[in-house]
C-alpha cells in the first residue's frame, strides 16, 4: 500500500503543481478548454497515461470545464500517485 503523505509534504508538492488545491483528502483542478469538443479530447488523452500507472482521476464534465479530483483511495488519502499523476496531467494541458 501507497505511503500518506503529511500536511508539510502535500503542501510541498502543490507548489509544483500548476492550480491544484487540496480538499479534504484529494487534490483538484478545474481546465478550460475552447468548447466540449476540446474538454473531451483532453480526456481522451488521459486514458492511456491512467492506465499506465494504474492510477484514475475522478472527473466531471461540465461544456468546456473539466474538474479534475486525485486520491489514492486504498490508502484512504493523498500520496505520492496522485501528485506524479497530477504532474502528468499538467504536462498534458
Amino acid at each position: 500500500m501507497a505511503t500518506l503523505l503529511n500536511g508539510v509534504e502535500i503542501q510541498a508538492h502543490l507548489t509544483s503543481l500548476n492550480n491544484w488545491e487540496q480538499d479534504g483528502n484529494t487534490i483538484k483542478t478545474v481546465k478550460t478548454f475552447d468548447g466540449f469538443p476540446s474538454a473531451i479530447a483532453f480526456i481522451s488523452q488521459l486514458v492511456e497515461p491512467a492506465e499506465l500507472a494504474g492510477h484514475h482521476p475522478d472527473i466531471t464534465i461540465s461544456y468546456n470545464k473539466v474538474t479534475l479530483s486525485l486520491t489514492t483511495h486504498d490508502a484512504g488519502g493523498l500520496t505520492q500517485q496522485d501528485f506524479a499523476m497530477a504532474a502528468r496531467i499538467d504536462q498534458m494541458s
